[in-house]
C-alpha cells in the first residue's frame, strides 16, 4: 500500500482526528500551560507547550525509531507555529 505523505499525515491529523479527539488545539494548548505554570510556579505558554512536547518526542526518539515520533514534531511545529502567529504584536 502507498503510504502518504508524512506531512499530509500530520495535517490530517492535526486538522482531523486529533481535533475531534482532544478539541481545539490552541484551547488544549493553553490548558496545559495553565496546569504546567501552576504546578511548576513559572509562566509557561501554549507556544512553549508545543516546544516543550516537541522536544518529549525528540526525547522518546533516542531510544526509539518510531516513525510515530516525528510525525507528532511535524504537528506539534505546525500547532505551534500557528499559536505563535496568533500571539504575534501588531506593528503599526
Amino acid at each position: 500500500p502507498v503510504t502518504p505523505d508524512i506531512l499530509e499525515e500530520a495535517r490530517d491529523l492535526i486538522q482531523g482526528d486529533r481535533a475531534s479527539s482532544y478539541g481545539d488545539a490552541k484551547t488544549s494548548f493553553e490548558r496545559i500551560a495553565s496546569l504546567w505554570s501552576t504546578y511548576k510556579g513559572v509562566e509557561i505558554t501554549a507556544k512553549d507547550v508545543a516546544s516543550m512536547m516537541i522536544l518529549l518526542k525528540v526525547s522518546r526518539g533516542v531510544t526509539s525509531a518510531k516513525r510515530d515520533n516525528w510525525l507528532d514534531i511535524i504537528g506539534y511545529a505546525a500547532l505551534g507555529s500557528e499559536i505563535a502567529q496568533t500571539h504575534q504584536p501588531h506593528r503599526a
